[in-house]
């Protein structure tokens, strides 16, 4: 009993630490959760956490807060969905209190305004490095790559609804997979370690040619 509420506390400290970072939506928060949760705590794999972050992006809701329940209740049931989800809001909570109080203070402070406009192009970098590591784990081959190229580039011109790529993209994924399977072509679901281990040896030793 001592052991499950440990991980509790454990669950609410490591997403309290991550809150106050979630710039741009939540998004920023996503490669600062891989490292708690992946590589520092072992508590999932980075495949599984990849699902969990699409499943998170579909539901209303920030897909920060998403993923922390997800993860939590994942971990340690329900008691561990409310403290990932408590220990993200409350930061969060807490900062937009004080910020309140103080804003019209230093609304048109120079160093204010200093400040938020390097916080916006950071946040980008953060966005654009979460977008890299799901790729890594989502983009499996030539049908996937395509697919994820199509989309980006239907939402830049045609400029689609969220919700409306996500059902177009289940819808399309389910196809890939049928036809697949029809011409029995062996089917990817997620990239094993091997595959990644055996990756890695080719960039370097592609590195190590030039």
């Amino acid at each position: 009993m001592k052991g499950e509420w440990e991980k509790v506390f454990q669950l609410f400290w490591s997403f309290f630490k991550i809150g106050p970072v979630t710039f741009g939506g939540g998004y920023a928060m996503i490669p600062l959760i891989e490292k708690e949760v992946v590589h520092k705590k072992h508590w999932v794999k980075s495949e599984d956490l990849t699902d969990v972050f699409a499943i998170a992006g579909t539901i209303p809701g920030a897909i920060a807060v998403n993923a922390a329940t997800f993860i939590g209740h994942r971990i340690a049931g329900i008691r561990g969905a409310v403290a990932a989800t408590l220990g993200t809001l409350l930061p969060t909570f807490m900062i937009v209190l004080v910020l309140c109080g103080v804003l019209s203070t230093f609304q048109n402070n120079p160093y204010v305004e200093s400040a938020f406009f390097g916080i916006r192009a950071a946040t980008v970098a953060l966005i654009v490095y979460a977008g890299i590591k799901i790729a890594r784990t989502s983009i499996l081959d030539k049908a996937t790559f395509t697919l994820a190229v199509t989309m980006i580039v239907a939402m830049l011109m045609f400029h689609l609804h969220p919700i409306f790529v996500i059902f177009l993209g289940a819808f399309l994924g389910i196809i890939i997979v049928r036809i697949k399977k029809n011409l029995g072509i062996l089917v990817k679901f997620e990239k094993n370690e091997d595959e990644e281990i055996e990756h890695k040896e080719e960039s370097l030793k592609q590195q190590a040619g030039m």
